[in-house]
């Protein structure tokens, strides 16, 4: 296995910070997997000190645990951790939709429905990360313009773990279409600039995608558990 990246304008630190996030996010690092910090060092072509750097500013950001005497690990979302991220996001997202639909700019709008069209232009690919990237710029689109900078900010705080249980959401054989589908509806209500809406559409989706994880979750703990 190698990851590739470039060492451009970012700091290297920066660079195998994102290189290692993405990794855990798209499932290339699998939750509970151990990292060996002699081998991470090889992956990248880093020094062990930069490696450590690296593990600790992912460690702040949960996605790994450093257990003392052995080391670090992918972190693992349990169930309950699961269902209280869903039942935050859930009431945030709410709130995003209803400021989109009161301070959205056109421009804002038109925005959201160009990154509209990079998610539904991931129908029949199995390319998972372009879908990550295209719903992960839709919701950027959409705190951005918002107007409330609290909800960006907290939202923003736990994108990463969001990401990581999308990969259980967006498993589900058909769900795209459905997405598709939801998303546009949000965004029909915000450019008819009704809130109230907005902010139900906007909740009903975080639902819907949070009962097909957790649903996952619990079949895949139970396949583990009569393996």
């Amino acid at each position: 296995m190698s990851i590739q990246f470039e060492r451009a304008e970012v700091s290297l630190k920066k660079q195998v910070i994102d290189s290692m996030r993405n990794a855990i996010i798209d499932g290339t690092f699998l939750p509970g997997q151990k990292l060996v910090e002699r081998e991470l060092c090889e992956l990248f072509d880093v020094s062990r000190s930069l490696m450590r750097e690296a593990l600790q500013k992912l460690e702040a950001e949960a996605l790994i645990t450093i257990v003392p005497h052995r080391g670090p690990a992918v972190a693992e979302i349990t169930l309950e951790e699961a269902k209280s991220i869903y039942a935050v996001r859930q009431a945030l997202e709410a709130l995003a939709g209803a400021g989109c639909a009161q301070h959205a700019s056109e421009q804002d709008i038109a925005a959201l429905e160009v990154s509209l069209q990079r998610v539904a232009a991931c129908q029949g690919s199995a390319d998972q990360k372009a879908l990550v990237q295209a719903k992960n710029e839709f919701y950027r689109v959409l705190l951005k313009a918002c107007g409330n900078p609290i909800v960006q900010e907290m939202l923003t705080g736990l994108n990463n773990r969001i990401n990581s249980l999308r990969r259980f959401s967006m498993s589900q054989p058909g769900r795209l279409p459905h997405t598709v589908k939801e998303l546009e509806a949000i965004i029909g209500a915000i450019r008819s600039r009704d809130a109230e809406r907005a902010s139900k559409l906007c909740a009903e989706h975080v639902g819907k995608a949070a009962t097909i994880a957790l649903r996952v979750m619990v079949e895949q703990k139970q396949q583990v558990s009569s393996a």
